[in-house]
């Protein structure tokens, strides 16, 4: 549920709301957060609440300040409703009151407001899957998965239906749309898929979403794990971004549409560039080797169904990514190749890095993720993935 700014104030009031998380994501991709008292909004809004960013890798400044997007406030449905809890996604700003350069939710607005500066009107979407797993007697994570089931399978061998219907309800009191659930082919794997909107809303729909999945099976009893490849011989789980963008009303996803072509080529040409911030663990690529093996590893496809908008379909992220780095990474490479006219790419599959170190090399020598993502967070990402393969 999202609310304007006038507004804010006074459902905080009417609403019994004791509690306000104010909620960022790290250049990782980890959902942070700190909670404050109804009292401090005001001076969260016009100041900020500070923290320090020591423990997050961060080089500098030492402290940053969290200041609520207004236009952000979701109420938490599984907290009590007497002392409710409501979250803000919030921007970063340095001590003297100026953005800070590596607020990765922000560049991707500045992306986004690019793209409407050229013409361009963009809509993304998601399909995330995600494994559950049964809990040991002390609450402790096993690789047991809930059910037998497969794909698209129903009750009985679909032991998680109903775990997914509290997450698509908490999802849409939160004012998230998801559209459509069900078993994937894995045993205990599910998959969400969320309605098309704009590339920030969508980015934001993925914090949310992994933090309601992971609450509402622990409220199950069960271990919600978005990890790529969480068992050796069973299939991975994909995070696939589908991505639709008009040029003055026009459809570029159509198969005779030159700026269409040109949009994937520059994903294509560029793809391998940032494939470490898509897939930043060595367990990511787990999971791409076993496609790669299988001939399945088509990073790109682009596509038309009846009754949807031409899409580009990128099939090879998974949910360990940071949503704010990748989709706002898909939509330069996209804009450069239009800009230079790249559709002799558009056919050819980019060869992704075949390891993690590889990735790695690539982002570090690459000039185009240079030019897109600030040096701060491109050292702190790697140096702290680099720490937590898993």
């Amino acid at each position: 549920m999202y609310f304007s700014a006038d507004d804010t104030q006074g459902f905080i009031e009417d609403n019994d709301i004791k509690f306000i998380r104010m909620s960022f994501c790290d250049t990782t991709g980890n959902m942070k957060n700190i909670a404050i008292m109804p009292g401090e909004l005001s001076r969260a809004v016009e100041y900020g609440i500070p923290f320090y960013t020591s423990d997050m890798l961060e080089e500098i400044p030492d402290i940053l300040m969290l200041k609520p997007d207004t236009g952000s406030l979701s109420v938490l449905p599984w907290r009590p409703q007497s002392g409710r809890v409501v979250r803000f996604l919030c921007n970063l700003y340095c001590t003297d009151g100026t953005p800070y350069e590596g607020d990765l939710r922000r560049n991707l607005r500045n992306t986004v407001e690019k793209l409407k500066s050229m013409g361009y009107q963009c809509e993304v979407s998601t399909r995330c899957e995600f494994y559950l797993f049964k809990m040991d007697l002390e609450g402790n994570p096993t690789k047991i998965p809930y059910d037998n089931g497969g794909y698209l399978d129903i009750a009985p061998l679909d032991k998680c239906e109903d775990a997914r219907r509290e997450i698509c309800l908490a999802l849409e009191e939160m004012g998230l749309r998801p559209i459509s659930s069900c078993h994937k082919s894995g045993p205990g794997q599910n998959e969400i898929d969320f309605a098309s909107s704009d590339p920030l809303t969508a980015a934001d729909n993925m914090m949310h979403y992994k933090t309601v999945v992971e609450t509402i099976a622990a409220a199950h009893g069960l271990y919600a794990s978005f990890i790529p490849k969480p068992l050796p011989d069973e299939i991975g789980s994909a995070l696939k971004i589908y991505i639709s963008i008009k040029k003055d009303g026009v459809p570029l996803f159509t198969k005779d549409n030159e700026l269409g072509k040109c949009f994937a080529a520059g994903v294509a040409k560029r793809m391998p560039e940032f494939t470490s911030f898509m897939n930043p663990t060595e367990n990511s690529f787990c999971r791409l080797d076993v496609m790669r093996r299988n001939g399945n590893l088509a990073p790109l496809k682009q596509f038309e169904l009846p009754g949807c908008e031409p899409e580009l379909e990128v099939c090879s992220a998974d949910a360990c990514c940071n949503p704010y780095l990748t989709i706002q990474l898909l939509l330069e490479a996209g804009l450069e190749g239009i800009e230079n006219g790249e559709i002799s790419g558009l056919n050819h599959t980019p060869a992704l890095p075949v390891t993690l170190e590889e990735a790695f090399r690539l982002t570090s020598e690459s000039e185009f993720t240079a030019r897109c993502v600030p040096a701060v967070c491109t050292r702190n990402f790697i140096r702290k993935m680099s720490h937590h393969k898993a």
